[in-house]
């Protein structure tokens, strides 16, 4: 997977993370990921579909972390994965692949998005519609971990 369709989303994901929730992501190196078992308790998996490219993107937060970007955000104190963080990991999903899909459309790659689905529990599964590598980035915080995955047709 080329560089330049990574680079946005890692910072379309500390732009909105940052300044949505005022906390720091720390990325790790990316990694390929060979099964579909999600990394943390709620994830938001959404498709992009365009001329010259067709993928998917899925963000998998920890419990602690996507309660404390509730907190952050809202000012609403949960200790679980309700219906309100369900929501806004939605909305968190729709806000990182639009930044990335801004940055992505001036090196000229269009593609539209689908509606984000949202998956929520541990030991879930995030199944990508795409036939090429899975690539996964770990976000590190001291609120907990978040995960990108990113998945394009070779």
């Amino acid at each position: 997977m080329k560089v330049e369709f990574i680079n946005p989303f890692i910072a379309s994901l500390k732009n909105v993370i940052g300044t949505m929730a005022q906390i720091d992501l720390v990325v790790q190196k990316p990694q390929k990921k060979g099964d579909e078992l999600a990394r943390g308790e709620v994830s938001g998996i959404i498709g992009m579909i365009g001329p010259q490219v067709k993928g998917s993107m899925a963000i998998t937060f920890d419990k602690a972390l996507a309660t404390s970007i509730m907190k952050n955000m809202l000012g609403e104190v949960t200790n679980s994965i309700d219906d309100e963080v369900r929501d806004m990991v939605g909305e968190m999903t729709n806000m990182i692949c639009g930044g990335a899909k801004s940055s992505l459309a001036e090196q000229n790659y269009d593609f539209e998005l689908a509606t984000p689905v949202i998956v929520s529990g541990t030991d879930h599964t995030i199944q990508h519609k795409v036939d090429g590598p899975k690539i996964i980035l770990t976000f590190a915080s001291p609120s907990g971990n978040a995960y990108l995955e990113i998945c394009f047709d070779k």
